[in-house]
């Protein structure tokens, strides 16, 4: 059962609230606990230790909700704080939104909005946990490599989207040792899908586990933040305060809208997409490099956005690809790969990443293989169809 504060101080909001939530209370979905202000919000949250969102308006006598949302930052409540303000009010939105606030609504209340505001912030809330709970159980039960290799590729999705507009793909060969590297892909809001691809530092264990923190973190921040850029910054925060092994993460992270064909991004140090038209023609994605994740808690991380047209295949993919060796240590390399991507356009998603790899292997011969081989591919079929 979710549990949500209301803080505000007109009465007839609470008898709105109960009439609107009454089927979900009955059923035993949701629990609601009233305060009219500050003050008597944070003696709520002292019987209610279990409050999963607060649900404040700004203007109240006592104590106002912006001081409220100080407050809260300072007990470190596992919670979410979502205010209630005046239309247009965006300076107190600012204000609210750097001091914690996860979301917001605006008055008049309409009740869509909030319940989809109020489901979009459980989510988030539950997401996060999820990500603590993995990290604590994971860091606790550190054992040996083989189990921490089954873990790496049971974690990654393997059954990819039927969509007509789009086709995904993705692929990986793990090394003997395990390491680091993800890719993962989740539906967003609007129908638009998030793609993440992501290499870990280092090898073994430790990288194991930090790969399956930093997919879920990354995840939960991405529900909850349609900006691609601003999504990075969150979950590099996250990861960097309790990262004691200092540890890191690059990733490049998209979110594509399938009925526009636009694909917004941003990078945090990962190798740079290429975009294969039909012709064959292979484009790079242009962004600029920014920073590990996990390493500076804050950092503005660069992105941009590129419109896709049918039969352009976006091709993510990890180091482990163009520094793969021969016998005679001869890395793929970056030229290699963009040649083997030329000579793939107008293939199916599933085929473009076979191809990738199986050069990759031919190229290796029977070279130990040092890292991970992984790649995702997303073709564009008919935006909107």
């Amino acid at each position: 059962m979710a549990k949500i504060l209301v803080v505000d101080d007109e009465p007839d909001l609470e008898l709105l609230l109960r009439q609107k939530f009454r089927r979900r209370v009955r059923k035993g979905e949701l629990s609601l606990v009233f305060a009219q202000n500050g003050v008597e919000a944070l003696e709520r949250l002292e019987e209610h230790r279990d409050v999963d969102m607060v649900l404040s308006d700004i203007n109240m006598p006592q104590m106002d909700g912006l001081t409220l949302l100080g407050q809260l930052n300072e007990l470190s409540y596992d919670l979410r704080a979502v205010i209630v303000t005046a239309y247009g009010d965006m300076r107190n939105i600012r204000t609210a939104m750097n001091r914690g606030a996860f979301d917001f609504v605006t008055k008049p209340l309409d009740f869509d909005d909030l319940e989809a505001t109020i489901a979009k912030t459980l989510s988030h809330l539950e997401v996060m946990r999820d990500a603590l709970r993995s990290r604590d159980e994971l860091v606790a039960i550190r054992q040996e490599l083989g189990v921490a290799a089954r873990m790496q590729e049971s974690i990654l999705p393997t059954h990819f989207p039927e969509d007509p507009r789009y086709q995904l793909h993705a692929w990986m060969t793990p090394a003997k040792e395990v390491g680091g590297d993800f890719y993962d892909f989740f539906r967003l809001e609007d129908g638009r899908v998030g793609i993440v691809m992501a290499d870990v530092s280092g090898k073994g264990v430790p990288a194991a586990l930090f790969m399956m923190v930093s997919r879920t973190i990354m995840k939960g921040t991405a529900i909850g933040q349609n900006d691609p850029a601003l999504c990075l910054g969150e979950a590099n925060r996250l990861m960097a305060e309790s990262n004691e092994e200092a540890m890191f993460v690059t990733l490049f992270y998209a979110s594509f809208d399938p009925e526009t064909g636009l694909m917004e991004f941003a990078n945090a140090g990962h190798n740079l997409p290429h975009v294969v038209k039909d012709s064959g023609e292979v484009v790079t994605i242009s962004c600029e490099s920014g920073l590990v994740l996990g390493v500076v808690p804050e950092f503005n991380f660069p992105g941009g956005s590129v419109t896709l047209d049918p039969g352009d295949t976006v091709f993510f993919y990890t180091d482990g690809i163009t520094e793969a060796m021969d016998e005679e240590g001869v890395e793929f390399g970056d030229d290699e790969l963009v040649e083997i991507l030329a000579e793939t356009g107008g293939l199916a998603a599933g085929a473009v990443c076979g191809r990738v790899v199986k050069a990759v292997q031919e190229h290796a011969g029977e070279a130990d293989q040092s890292d991970d081989i992984t790649c995702l591919a997303l073709r564009v079929l008919e935006p909107g169809a």
